[in-house]
């Protein structure tokens, strides 16, 4: 699925379309009967989306950005099923403490930003960033486990705590 924003797409809509892109591709590689989740998390600075970095200049100017300020994560989650396509969406305020610059580049060196929407991981080394949260903490992790359970329970897919044979 390519990722690219389209022009003057807001960041709600954007995880939107890329959830629900990822669930369909998923659906037409293995059957739409197939229950197929699509995905896709956004971190958010005054209205535009920070990707994942480029490189470590990049990783770094972007937190740099999120440093003692408040950010928002917008989070979808679509289920693909019998040719139906249901999506949840989860926004999340965060905040950051101020970071210092010694802090950002031995963040760096963990390697753990590469790849990160925003170049860091709430579940990760960059807990420590966080001040503060409110909303979905596994929304902000990548996949709104609530809103998840929601989608599945509506399209009458049992979770792991409705199956009978759960321990």
């Amino acid at each position: 699925v390519d990722e690219t924003p389209r022009t003057a797409e807001v960041p709600e809509d954007y995880v939107r379309r890329m959830a629900e892109e990822k669930a369909s591709s998923g659906a037409a590689l293995c059957g739409a009967q197939n229950p197929v989740l699509g995905a896709d998390t956004a971190v958010i600075r005054d209205d535009a989306i920070l990707g994942k970095p480029r490189d470590r200049e990049h990783a770094l100017s972007m937190l740099r950005s999120l440093s003692g300020r408040t950010h928002r994560v917008c989070s979808a989650v679509s289920l693909s099923i019998a040719g139906r396509l249901q999506t949840r969406l989860s926004v999340t305020t965060v905040r950051f403490r101020d970071l210092e610059e010694r802090e950002l580049e031995a963040y760096w060196r963990t390697g753990e930003p590469t790849g990160k929407a925003g170049a860091y991981a709430i579940q990760g080394i960059a807990a420590v960033f966080v001040s503060s949260i409110e909303g979905s903490y596994t929304g902000v992790v990548g996949l709104p486990l609530a809103e998840t359970a929601e989608l599945l329970r509506a399209a009458g897919v049992a979770t792991a705590l409705e199956r009978e044979d759960t321990v």
